[in-house]
């Protein structure tokens, strides 16, 4: 049990992401893309969009046609022609010439910008009355302006949302390159663990951790896997971590990670075969009893069984090896918006603090309430929006100090 004792920082802990890699890559169809995760970098076959288009209602013209007109002195111009959505125009413009287009129309050849049809005023059916001056390329995108063709669009490791998905669609994929979804093991232990369908005798307590759990792996846009309730036992608890190793690619182990008497986990991960405990015990707080194994190539934690305490580790120190795992970028992705603090808050010197908070705004200002209470009570955590992280040699913070929130 002497792990426990070298407990790791946070910037510790986190640095061990480096010691794990991405799960496979697969091809799938662009339409099922969204929250999937680019295994090869996206590049353009073709300009986007490929040619000139219109930006708004009105007449496409050369823009030196226009130099000086205002309403005093308005340029008069000949209509050429009318270009219609999904047109490719058979005509030209000349100097002195326009014709009328609407938005996302093609520009004729020799037209270089549009005239909003606020600032026109047709004269007859073969001329137009310009009242305002454009310059090149106003209220037009050119044939490239979006992406050029041979152009990386997307890179490996970027997150698709709709915006990207619908832009693989637009220069043509049918179908990308994305990493498998990781699939995460979940296991809970104790005695006094019981299924939520019992009534909990004296000393015993309804299964949360697998469903609070599974809830942020679901959404981190992992697929969690249960793997049931293991009583305090052993062996049992080295069979359902070895079949869990073996179906998904990283393990939880709620409960079991401090030093009692029926705390079996890191011995169990010690007893497993190539598998190194690379963290039992970060400065944190809640989650000081956590613990971290390399078994073969698959992370595997030992979670705090106070309720609170797993699903703060999970959401500051888990979910960015999950991203990892994901593929994902290594960029910090954590949430957090500005708050004032509404009373004053105490903390410990050398270990980083996760308190929960209340948001609320008032009078256009975002307060932030500390919800105060034990790692056991999950009402802390269901009456939170955020958490305050307080750093390993701050002794506390003053009320109405300015903070950033970590959204929940």
């Amino acid at each position: 049990m002497n792990h426990f004792f070298k407990v790791k920082s946070l910037e510790e802990v986190m640095a061990l992401t480096s010691r794990f890699f991405p799960v496979e890559s697969e091809k799938i169809d662009v339409s099922q893309g969204f929250s999937r995760v680019l295994a090869k970098d996206l590049v353009s076959q073709k300009d986007m969009p490929g040619f000139r288009r219109a930006t708004m209602d009105g007449y496409a013209v050369c823009a030196n046609s226009t130099f000086g007109a205002s309403e005093s002195s308005p340029a008069w111009l000949e209509i050429a022609g009318t270009i219609l959505m999904g047109d490719v125009p058979n005509f030209s413009i000349k100097q002195g010439q326009a014709a009328k287009i609407s938005t996302g129309g093609m520009l004729p050849k020799g037209a270089d910008s549009v005239v909003m049809v606020e600032y026109t005023e047709l004269v007859d059916e073969l001329s137009v009355e310009i009242y305002k001056s454009v310059a090149p390329l106003q209220h037009v995108i050119d044939a490239s302006e979006d992406f050029a063709k041979k152009e990386t669009v997307l890179s490996k490791g970027t997150f698709i949302r709709p915006q990207e998905k619908g832009l693989a669609a637009g220069l043509g994929f049918s179908q990308i390159d994305a990493f498998k979804i990781p699939k995460v093991g979940i296991i809970s232990t104790g005695d006094e663990i019981i299924p939520i369908e019992e009534e909990p005798s004296p000393g015993k307590i309804r299964d949360i951790n697998s469903y609070t759990l599974a809830g942020f792996i679901s959404e981190a846009h992992g697929i969690p896997v249960h793997y049931g309730i293991i009583k305090d036992d052993p062996e049992a608890l080295k069979i359902a971590v070895e079949k869990a190793l073996e179906q998904t690619d990283m393990v939880l182990i709620s409960g079991g990670s401090s030093v009692g008497t029926k705390d079996y986990t890191v011995d169990v991960l010690t007893g497993l075969p190539d598998t190194d405990i690379l963290v039992h015990g970060m400065s944190v707080s809640p989650g000081k009893p956590t613990i971290l194994a390399k078994a073969g190539s698959k992370p595997v934690w030992g979670l705090p069984g106070q309720v609170v305490s797993a699903m703060v580790v999970l959401k500051i120190v888990v979910i960015p090896f999950l991203n990892k795992l994901k593929g994902l970028d290594p960029k910090d992705r954590t949430i957090r918006i500005p708050a004032k603090l509404t009373r004053n808050v105490s903390s410990a010197q050398g270990r980083r603090d996760f308190v929960r908070v209340l948001l609320e705004k008032k009078d256009g200002q975002m307060l932030a309430k500390p919800v105060l209470g034990k790692s056991g009570l999950i009402r802390t955590m269901i009456h939170a929006d955020g958490l305050l992280e307080i750093g390993d040699h701050v002794e506390g913070l003053e009320k109405d100090t300015l903070v950033d929130i970590i959204l929940l």
